[in-house]
């Protein structure tokens, strides 16, 4: 695994760490020599994939976490400060989607959506701040926080219009983020990923219609879920000092 920024000597906590993103960011960030905290609700998975990383020689903790309890949040920050000492990278990626059309989109399911997607991150982040100020950041300027949006934050489309307006829901956030805490040493940036083939999204590329999808992008290709790598562990390090208040499309050109 190439790594092209070290965060040695950090503890990152890496909410929705089960599957998909979270799941290889924890093992990138670990590799690049992070102590790794994996939240999620599913604590089979991320059980299970600590203790690969601690085989393979790096630090990790996975902790119960469901983003949309405060409860949890705060728990999951305790479990990680006994193991590690201060969070100082935070990694907001936990999110669900509700496919289907405005017209269809049950009210339940659209609550669940805003509650993980939203709240979710508005409660990681700001659990995560807290601490860092407390802390001393303001001092060390060593808090990273990145939250993982969407491209579909910027774009039109038929059947994502509560996942769309919740990324750039999360988006305006991680900015407002970064200006009310430029002052304590806390970077907030967002990430927008392309489309990439993840658990999110089941069997959809296998599909007719998702076989037309991916020949429509400019590279006729989805995304490699590890082309995030450099830009999550540049975001991440002590290298983005400077860095803040930005989003960074990341999507092998396909919102062109």
């Amino acid at each position: 695994m190439d790594i092209p920024f070290s965060l040695e000597g950090r503890t990152a906590l890496i909410a929705g760490a089960s599957s998909g993103f979270g799941a290889r960011f924890a093992i990138l960030f670990a590799a690049a020599g992070a102590n790794v905290v994996l939240g999620a609700r599913r604590t089979d998975r991320t059980d299970a994939l600590a203790q690969q990383i601690v085989d393979a020689g790096g630090r990790a903790l996975a902790v119960p976490l469901d983003v949309t309890d405060e409860a949890s949040v705060v728990a999951a920050y305790d479990a990680a400060e006994a193991a590690f000492g201060t969070v100082d990278t935070i990694i907001a990626n936990a999110g669900v989607a509700a496919p289907g059309r405005a017209t269809e989109v049950a009210a339940d399911r659209l609550q669940t959506l805003l509650d993980t997607n939203f709240k979710g991150v508005y409660l990681v982040a700001r659990e995560g701040a807290k601490r860092l100020i407390a802390s001393g950041s303001r001092e060390k300027g060593n808090g990273r926080i990145v939250i993982v949006g969407s491209i579909t934050s910027r774009q039109t489309g038929d059947g994502d219009s509560a996942y769309a307006a919740s990324k750039a829901g999360i988006t305006h956030l991680g900015r407002n983020f970064a200006r009310e805490w430029i002052r304590q040493g806390i970077n907030v940036n967002i990430i927008h990923p392309g489309y990439i083939a993840t658990e999110i999204q089941g069997d959809w590329y296998q599909t007719a219609g998702g076989e037309a999808q991916i020949a429509g992008f400019h590279r006729r290709r989805l995304q490699d879920i590890e082309s995030l790598d450099p830009m999550m562990l540049y975001l991440s390090s002590d290298a983005s000092q400077m860095v803040t208040g930005s989003d960074m499309v990341v999507d092998d050109g396909q919102s062109l």
